[in-house]
């Protein structure tokens, strides 16, 4: 609940800051801020890196080549010697 609260309180201080200027290029680049970020497909800001791994997990995945959570711990705990 305090995050919320101060996710509040960060919005009350930001309106006020812009009530309080007098600079239209402060209000254009908070204009320009506030619009872009609902313009932005986050696929679009991924490398290119992320997005060839992010489709070859989905073809995976649609290729039935599966592993449980359970698989994988199994898996890491073996490699890395872990609660032996």
């Amino acid at each position: 609940m305090k995050e919320v609260m101060n996710l509040q309180e960060k919005k009350l201080e930001l309106v006020q800051l812009i009530l309080n200027t007098e600079k239209p290029a402060i209000l254009e680049k908070v204009e320009a801020v506030l619009k872009k970020e609902d313009d932005v497909d986050w696929w679009d800001e991924l490398s290119e890196d992320e997005r060839k791994a992010i489709e070859q997990g989905i073809k995976e995945a649609d290729n039935g080549e599966l592993k449980s959570h359970a698989e994988v711990l199994k898996e890491r705990k073996a490699k890395y010697k872990l609660d032996q």
